[in-house]
């Protein structure tokens, strides 16, 4: 498969929870020969501006993004968000919200393990994070690893971090339609990320049903049958059908969390497709701006 015609939609930097720069995520793309590579970190933009700089040098398709985390039903649910204007000012408050919310969680998060016997302290994890970004749930993971309490992130999430762990905690977040109508209103088009990891169809029919732009279809964690159910629910809904692998780094035995840098890929088409929402949206705002001159 020549990998010049195919896009990671779903990739983490330095600015979140991932373990390489902006301007690294986007030139190992270019040396696996991809067409493109998106940067969608968890609640925020902060990456956007050197990835696309270094998109520029290395001559590669770039897809700014970011992954909004949502809750329904009481599962944790994460939207993607494609082509915002990311200078607007209402959208960064909104981010600046979402911001606290995760800060808030880590540290509930840490009184937890703490009340666990399991000594963590924020310090620790800020010093994993490299004090860069946002700190998430697999920095925690890397301080369990070191501290000898797991052996792997995964290992740390089924345990400790993820739904159902010992330490899992949810403080309030918006909800999945909320974050739709917030990256339309920054101009910007809106996925569900990765329905096949929270094990509840009904939730993802109707979130479905809500009418997100579209819907990720390929992921690391989904099976062959899911991938095959969510494109069918995709073309029910009218849905775009993206792919990422989710890309978050690699561990010390060479395995990745979620899945490799371009692992899982979409054609460029859809790419294209992202694109021409956006600027039709592009187009709308303008002229509703210029009416309300």
């Amino acid at each position: 498969m020549a990998l010049s015609q195919y896009i990671d939609m779903h990739v983490h930097t330095t600015a979140s929870d991932g373990q390489y720069k902006p301007e690294q995520i986007v030139a190992m793309a270019a040396k696996l020969g991809l067409g493109g590579v998106a940067v969608t970190d968890h609640d925020t933009t902060a990456g956007i501006a050197e990835a696309r700089a270094a998109a520029i040098k290395h001559n590669i398709r770039f897809l700014p993004g970011i992954e909004i985390s949502t809750v329904a039903d009481g599962l944790d649910i994460h939207v993607l968000g494609y082509f915002t204007r990311n200078d607007d000012e209402k959208w960064q408050q909104r981010l600046g919200k979402l911001g606290a919310t995760r800060e808030a969680r880590n540290e509930l998060l840490i009184n937890k393990l703490n009340e666990l016997g399991i000594s963590v302290t924020l310090d620790e994890v800020v010093a994993v994070s490299g004090d860069q970004g946002s700190i998430g749930r697999p920095h925690v993971a890397e301080v369990l690893i070191a501290k000898g309490i797991v052996e792997t992130k995964q290992q740390a999430f089924d345990e400790y971090l993820g739904e159902g762990g010992k330490a899992f905690v949810q403080p309030r977040r918006i909800h999945p339609t909320e974050a739709f109508q917030w990256i339309r209103d920054a101009g910007g088009v809106c996925v569900l990320a990765h329905p096949g990891i929270y094990h509840n169809e009904t939730l993802v029919e109707q979130l479905l049903a809500a009418k997100p732009d579209g819907v990720e279809v390929m992921h690391s964690d989904h099976t062959p049958e899911q991938i095959t159910r969510y494109i069918e629910l995709a073309d029910r809904f009218g849905l775009i059908k993206t792919a990422g692998s989710d890309f978050h780094g690699a561990s010390d035995d060479g395995s990745s969390f979620h899945g490799g840098l371009g692992s899982v890929t979409a054609d460029l088409s859809v790419y294209d497709q992202l694109v021409a929402l956006h600027q039709q949206r592009a187009v709308s705002f303008k002229k509703k701006s210029t009416d309300e001159e």
